[in-house]
């Protein structure tokens, strides 16, 4: 995990929380959303969600703007990089 520490660093989610890490890449949509929000779900408020993923999740964002989260991607080499965070 300590390469993607090095990813939430370079985002504005807060770095005195704590993190997990959801690896979802090697599953087929629909499931990266419906695992990404389930996991939201049982974390508490304060924890930063790392999501791993094969592409963007560009059906994940308005689900989190309904649920009131914060959240930036990165693009890397091979894979890409969502932070989810309460404000």
């Amino acid at each position: 995990m300590q390469s993607y520490d090095t990813v939430v660093d370079r985002t504005d989610a807060p770095g005195d929380r704590p993190r997990e890490f959801v690896d979802v890449h090697s599953l087929g949509p629909p499931e990266p959303l419906v695992t990404t929000l389930e996991t939201l779900a049982d974390l508490p408020d304060k924890t930063v969600l790392v999501q791993r993923n094969d592409r963007v999740p560009q059906f994940l964002y308005p689900k989190l703007e309904d649920r009131g989260y914060d959240y930036e991607t990165v693009e890397r080499d091979d894979e890409v990089v969502t932070v989810i965070w309460r404000p």
